[in-house]
């Protein structure tokens, strides 16, 4: 079956985007990199695959979701971020035409969204971000790999955004630590609760 993954940068207080929706706080290079080069090239938008040479492969993710702000961080002339992928945004004030071609806008339920593709044949689905669509998936969440960055932002984007008091256990099915810093987690969604 399908599974549900959220891979994603944060700061060691947990946030994945300064309060503008910036990245730049998190580091642009590292021995980190080639782990997601290696593993996780299905995560890298067209313009840095392109730079870096890499032809992705698919064996990960064939799926994409993401909230409108984290699809917005290319516009305007990123449209199509991850064309190797069925690319979904959510969005309820956004329309088809605010998307690239190739992508899908939906202002449905982001849980019946899940569950219909988790219920098709097919690669894993990536959460890309934010953090609101994050909270609003918790429930179908079955792993998540956050790349921990060796940075405090004190404010921003958390990690979910709005999911209130919810707790929802997780183990840890293995981690890394790199020289660069960065910490990538692997958790796999506990059923025990």
């Amino acid at each position: 079956m399908r599974e549900l993954v959220y891979f994603v940068a944060v700061s060691l207080d947990g946030r994945i985007a300064s309060p503008d929706g910036a990245f730049d706080a998190f580091p642009t290079s590292g021995d980190h990199f080639a782990m997601i080069i290696a593993d996780w090239a299905d995560t890298l938008p067209a313009p840095a695959l392109a730079a870096l040479g890499v032809e992705p492969d698919g064996s990960r993710f064939d799926t994409v979701l993401m909230g409108w702000n984290t699809y917005a961080v290319g516009l305007p002339g990123l449209t199509e971020p991850y064309p190797h992928l069925t690319q979904i945004v959510f969005s309820r004030t956004r329309t088809a035409d605010d998307v690239g071609p190739s992508v899908r806008r939906t202002d449905r339920d982001p849980i019946d969204v899940v569950r219909e593709l988790k219920s098709q044949h097919g690669g894993d689905i990536w959460l890309c971000g934010g953090g609101v669509l994050a909270a609003a998936q918790l429930p179908e969440i079955d792993r998540l790999v956050p790349k921990v960055n060796p940075v405090v932002l004190g404010d921003g984007k958390p990690l979910f955004d709005g999911a209130g008091y919810s707790p929802t256990d997780f183990a840890l099915t293995h981690s890394t630590a790199y020289a660069s810093g960065v910490v990538v987690g692997d958790y796999r969604r506990s059923r025990s609760r």
